[in-house]
C-alpha cells in the first residue's frame, strides 16, 4: 500500500519551520501533498490531516482505533497533572470534575463581571493616544479569569499573581523564545539567567502563590462560594474522592494561561477584523443599536452578527493551529493509506478553515458564511473536538461577544495603522504581530441608550 506523502528535508528544518512560519509552512505543504501529509513536528513523526471526514473518523473513535494520549509540551508548562497532560480514565475523571464550573448555566453569573471589567480597563486608557489590543485584551481576561476562577477582587495576591503570571508568560511570547517549548535539548537549567533557568524559577515562583492560596481557601471554604477554585475544592469523583493541591495547582495553571491569553488573541483579532473592514463595523454598529439599557448578558450572546463576526475571527485565523494529539491503538487504514499501530496524528484546525469546498474566498473576512450556513464540529473547530475539545469553549465563547459588544457601543477607537497584520507564533498559540496598534478617541456620547449594560442575573 502506498506510503503518505510528505517533505524528505531535515527533521530539524521542519520543526523550525513549522516554529517560525507555520502557516505559510502548512499551506505549501497543502498545496503539495494534499489534505492528508506527514511531517516532522514537536511530537516527532505525524500525520497531519484536514478533511472534515478523517477528522470525524479519529476524533469520534477514541478508545477504540485511536486514543489521546497527554501532551508531553504542554506538560512542562502546565505540570503532569494538567487535563493536556492526561489520559485514558485519568482524563476523564478531571474533565468530570471541572465540568461543572464551565457548564453554559452558569456563564450568566459572569455577564455583568465581563462587561465592567471591560469598561474599566478601557477607561484607563488614555484618550487620543495609542494603545496594542492584545495588551487591553490582556489585561481584561486577565481579570475575568482571576475574578471567575479565583474569585479574587482587589487583594494583594491578585496583584502578584497577575504580575507572576504576564512575566511567565512574556518568557515565551515571541517565536524564538517559544522554541524552549518545542525542543526539548533546550529544557536545561544552567542556572538563574539561562532562558530555561528563569523559566523555572518564575514557575516556582508562580507554584508557591498557588499553592499557598489553594491552602488558604482549604482552610476557609465556603460552599455558597461560586468561583470555580471554590468548586474545584467542593467537587467530589464517584469514590467520593477530593482533588488533590496539584491536581488543582496544575489546572489553575492551565485555566490562567489557556483561558487568559487564547481570549486574549481571540478578541485582538476580532477588533482588527472589524475597524479593518468598514461594512463590518456597520453592520455590527446597527445591531448594537437595537440593545435595551438592561440588557440581559445571554440576549447579548445570541445576537447574531455578533456571533458571526466571532466565528468568522476564529476560523480565519485560529488561536490554536492543530487539534490535540491523537496515535493510533492498533493498524488502522485512513484515507486510503495503512497506518502502523502508534502512528501519531494531528488534526490541522486552520488547514481545515482554509478549505474552499467548505469557505469560499477563505482568506476573506466574510461573517456573512456564518449566517448562510451551519457547519458541523469537524469543519469548524476552532476549539478542536472530540474527547479534548477545549473544556472552557461556552465560557470564551461568552467572553468574546460580551467584550467585544461593551467596548463597541461604549467606546470610539481606531487603527493607528493601514498596513495588513499577520499572525506570528506566541508561545503554543497563534496571534496577530505587534497586537494590532489602535488609538482610543473616548467615550461615546449618550451610552445609556446604546450601552449593553447588563442586569445582575
Amino acid at each position: 500500500m502506498k506510503s503518505i506523502p510528505g517533505p524528505k528535508t531535515l527533521a530539524l528544518f521542519q520543526r523550525l519551520q513549522l516554529l517560525l512560519a507555520p502557516l505559510n509552512t502548512l499551506e505549501s505543504y497543502a498545496k503539495k501533498y494534499g489534505d492528508i501529509f506527514t511531517m516532522i513536528t514537536a511530537s516527532g513523526e505525524t500525520v497531519l490531516v484536514s478533511s472534515p471526514q478523517t477528522l470525524q473518523e479519529i476524533l469520534t473513535k477514541d478508545n477504540n482505533e485511536y486514543e489521546a494520549p497527554g501532551n508531553k509540551i504542554l506538560q512542562s508548562m502546565f505540570g503532569e497533572d494538567s487535563m493536556f497532560a492526561l489520559s485514558g480514565d485519568r482524563h476523564r475523571r478531571e474533565r468530570k470534575l471541572l465540568m461543572p464550573p464551565f457548564h453554559g448555566d452558569r456563564m450568566r453569573n459572569y455577564g455583568e463581571l465581563i462587561c465592567n471589567i471591560t469598561k474599566e480597563a478601557a477607561r484607563n486608557l488614555t484618550v487620543n493616544q495609542t494603545f496594542i489590543a492584545r495588551k487591553l485584551m490582556q489585561e481584561i481576561t486577565m481579570q475575568v479569569i482571576l475574578q471567575a476562577v479565583f474569585g479574587l477582587y482587589d487583594s494583594p495576591r491578585l496583584s502578584e499573581i497577575k504580575s507572576m503570571l504576564a512575566d511567565f508568560l512574556e518568557l515565551t511570547s515571541s517565536p524564538l523564545r517559544a522554541s524552549l517549548l518545542f525542543f526539548p535539548w533546550l529544557q536545561k537549567d544552567l542556572g538563574p539567567w539561562s532562558p530555561w533557568g528563569k523559566y523555572q524559577r518564575q514557575q516556582q515562583k508562580l507554584n508557591e502563590l498557588l499553592y499557598t492560596e489553594i491552602a488558604t481557601r482549604r482552610a476557609q471554604l465556603d460552599e455558597n462560594r461560586t468561583d470555580i477554585l471554590t468548586l474545584m475544592l467542593l467537587a467530589r469523583d464517584e469514590e467520593g474522592q477530593s482533588m488533590t493541591d496539584q491536581e488543582i495547582r496544575d489546572e489553575l495553571m492551565t485555566m490562567l494561561v489557556a483561558g487568559h491569553e487564547t481570549t486574549a488573541t481571540g478578541l485582538s483579532w476580532a477588533v482588527y477584523w472589524v475597524y479593518k473592514q468598514p461594512e463590518v463595523y456597520e453592520k455590527l454598529m446597527q445591531e448594537l443599536a437595537t440593545l435595551e439599557t438592561d440588557t440581559d448578558p445571554m440576549t447579548i450572546f445570541r445576537l447574531p452578527y455578533l456571533t458571526a463576526v466571532c466565528q468568522e475571527t476564529l476560523r480565519i485565523y485560529p488561536v490554536i493551529i492543530l487539534t490535540a494529539i491523537r496515535r493510533t491503538k492498533q493498524p488502522v487504514e485512513l484515507q486510503g493509506y495503512h497506518l502502523e499501530a502508534g502512528t501519531i496524528i494531528h488534526g490541522c484546525i486552520h488547514l481545515t478553515h482554509q478549505r474552499e469546498d467548505l469557505y469560499p474566498e477563505p482568506k476573506k473576512f466574510k461573517p456573512e458564511r456564518f449566517l448562510e450556513r451551519q457547519y458541523s464540529p469537524y469543519e469548524y473547530l476552532p476549539f478542536g473536538g472530540g474527547s479534548r475539545r477545549c473544556l472552557g469553549m461556552a465560557l470564551a465563547n461568552f467572553e468574546m461577544r460580551l467584550v467585544l459588544a461593551t467596548l463597541l457601543s461604549n467606546f470610539e477607537m481606531e487603527l493607528a495603522e493601514n498596513q495588513p497584520v499577520k499572525p506570528q507564533r506566541r508561545g503554543i498559540t497563534l496571534g496577530p504581530a505587534g497586537g494590532v496598534k489602535m488609538l482610543m478617541k473616548g467615550e461615546r456620547k449618550q451610552v445609556e441608550k446604546k450601552s449593553p449594560s447588563v442586569a445582575v442575573v
